[in-house]
């Protein structure tokens, strides 16, 4: 059956797309758009800016250091 007859006799149950998926229509769940990748990533994002700083933190400790001692 294709999908246009499966529509025409209600046999197709797929659900609305939601969120920026209603706006886009290549995104996708999973999928790589910008909105989608951010909302996904977000977590690793914070992360990757707090060890950034725990890196400069002790780059400057340690330069210093040297200069004390």
């Amino acid at each position: 059956m294709s999908l246009n007859k499966a529509i025409e006799h209600h046999k197709e149950h797929r659900k609305p797309y939601y969120r920026a998926a209603s706006v886009s229509h290549s995104c996708r769940p999973h999928g790589g758009c910008p909105y989608c990748f951010n909302n996904r990533y977000h977590r690793n994002f914070v992360a990757l800016i707090a060890a950034e700083d725990e890196i400069k933190f002790a780059l400057d400790i340690l330069e210093n250091d040297d200069i004390i001692e």
